[in-house]
């Protein structure tokens, strides 16, 4: 990381991201965007996109391609990766990268098309058995078993991790090529398909029927809802509230793009982006520096 604190950190490095980006390093704020590879998928699969004033007839990733070279041509620090969780300490915001911390004062919220459930129920299972990080939660499942259901090879690293420290680990692989694993780990190659419990998580049945009991659930690679990075931020249904400004319910906490509502086109996503980088710029401004950093 070039910097211990940020201005301005956004999720996401689609179009809303990058505009963002962009607007508030022309302010002179510390930016850095956090997003996948490649950034902004279903742009990138586009075969033509004309409805992009000025630019008709050009392909997603080609477009996606000049907006990559307009942010390095602003030497924008941008890293591939997903953020675990985001905490209000006050002063700024903490973010949890894997093993490293963030600080940020302001945070931009460009994460794309709202998230999906891998299976049902996982909102009323949450904290209830079920979570999104194995390596934070854990110390938690000791002795006990659980199982990870990953949709990317990320989630084998957690796999051979609670290996460590758990009696049983079924790893169920949402992808095709799995690598090598610890040999505790129990791979399964049934889907899951249904968590089975009411106030607790007890186990989960998969497609040929079986159930396993498992204490702990998680599910990794998927794309994270904002609410679970975030708690207390507003949703409808699954698209974040904003005001004019992009402004979440959450002081310092903004949103852009196609995670706030429809309609899902690159020109709204930009324009959204633009506001949030101006308004983040003016927050991070106001908002004292965090002493211990």
């Amino acid at each position: 990381m070039r910097h211990s604190e940020y201005d301005v950190v956004i999720l996401g490095c689609g179009p809303a991201g990058l505009s963002a980006a962009v607007n508030a390093t022309i302010r002179n704020k510390k930016v850095l965007v956090i997003g996948g590879d490649p950034c902004s998928p279903p742009m990138h699969k586009a075969q033509k996109i004309d409805n992009y004033l000025g630019l008709p007839s050009i392909s997603g990733a080609e477009l996606l391609q000049r907006f990559m070279a307009h942010a390095q041509a602003m030497d924008i620090e941008i890293i591939n990766g997903k953020i675990d969780l985001i905490t209000d300490m006050g002063e700024d915001y903490q973010l949890i990268l894997q093993d490293q911390f963030i600080s940020s004062k302001t945070i931009i919220i460009a994460t794309g098309v709202p998230y999906k459930n891998t299976l049902p129920r996982e909102e009323d299972m949450l904290g209830k058995g079920l979570g999104y990080c194995a390596t934070c939660d854990g110390p938690l499942y000791r002795d006990k078993t659980v199982m990870l259901i990953s949709h990317n090879e990320e989630g084998e690293e957690e796999a051979d991790f609670m290996a460590q420290i758990c009696r049983n680990v079924y790893y169920v692989p949402l992808y095709k090529k799995i690598g090598t694993m610890d040999a505790r780990v129990k791979v399964l190659q049934e889907r899951p398909q249904e968590i089975i419990g009411k106030e607790e998580l007890a186990g989960v049945r998969m497609a040929n029927g079986q159930v396993i009991p498992v204490d702990g659930l998680f599910i990794l690679g998927g794309e994270t809802s904002p609410s679970r990075l975030i708690p207390g931020l507003e949703m409808d249904d699954r698209h974040i509230i904003v005001n004019r400004k992009q402004e979440t319910n959450l002081h310092g906490v903004l949103a852009a793009g196609d995670c706030t509502g429809k309609p899902y086109q690159v020109a709204k996503s930009i324009g959204e982006g633009q506001v949030a980088g101006l308004q983040a710029s003016s927050l991070a401004s106001t908002r004292p520096t965090n002493k211990g950093f």
